[in-house]
């Protein structure tokens, strides 16, 4: 999955864009309300991570602007800013949930993950399909009661596709998701990708869309 993350803190920012990599997330790092505007319009994000006191355009302003446009990403302000008021305001402008600096990395990661399960109107963190068991939170896999080790993009992809069951993703957006803005790729990628997870997995589990994408059946 994608968040866009925006901080302006070099040293924060740095170090929570490591933090979600580690946790299975592609991150897009923005250092002001603005960029981070520009990207909400060329890319889908899973969540926003939101700092308020940032240049250029600030936090509020962002969500302002964000939900104006009918863009329901979740969005969790982080944010020094520890007044009530503040953080009636932030939410009162839509954002879902609201941590102050500082805070406990593994709170932030909780935290995060239940604003996406939320926003696909699920509830656990858990997904089985077709004999496949994914932990979101552990990430581990299982097929048929067996753990299934998977290098980083593939339990990114695989996550992506069972959390979009039912829905065709296309190359793009898997493509999105595997990489952030600035990171090159070959053509080839996602087929190479898609090939390794059905050695694992079966052929049948994950069905070509023929034009438009892939898909995991419900």
């Amino acid at each position: 999955m994608r968040i866009l993350l925006t901080e302006d803190d070099e040293m924060l920012g740095a170090s929570l864009k490591k933090a979600l990599e580690v946790s299975g997330y592609s991150v897009d790092w923005m250092k002001d309300g603005e960029a981070a505007l520009l990207a909400t319009e060329t890319s889908k994000f899973a969540a926003v991570i939101l700092d308020i006191n940032l240049p250029v355009k600030n936090g509020l302003e962002f969500l302002k602007v964000l939900r104006s446009k009918a863009d329901v990403t979740p969005v969790l302000i982080l944010t020094a800013m520890d007044g009530i008021s503040s953080r009636v305001k932030g939410l009162d402008l839509g954002a879902d949930d609201y941590i102050t600096k500082p805070f406990d990395l593994d709170e932030l990661l909780a935290r995060l993950r239940a604003l996406i399960r939320r926003s696909k109107g699920k509830a656990e963190s858990v997904i089985k399909l077709g004999g496949v068991e994914l932990n979101t939170v552990t990430k581990t896999v299982l097929r048929t009661g067996k753990t299934i080790m998977l290098p980083a993009k593939e339990y990114k992809l695989l996550a992506f596709l069972m959390e979009s069951a039912g829905r065709t993703v296309s190359k793009s957006e898997i493509e999105e998701l595997i990489y952030g803005l600035e990171e090159e790729f070959e053509s080839n990628t996602v087929e190479v990708l898609i090939y390794k997870l059905r050695k694992k997995f079966g052929n049948d589990f994950i069905k070509t869309m023929r034009g438009v994408g892939y898909m995991v059946v419900k």
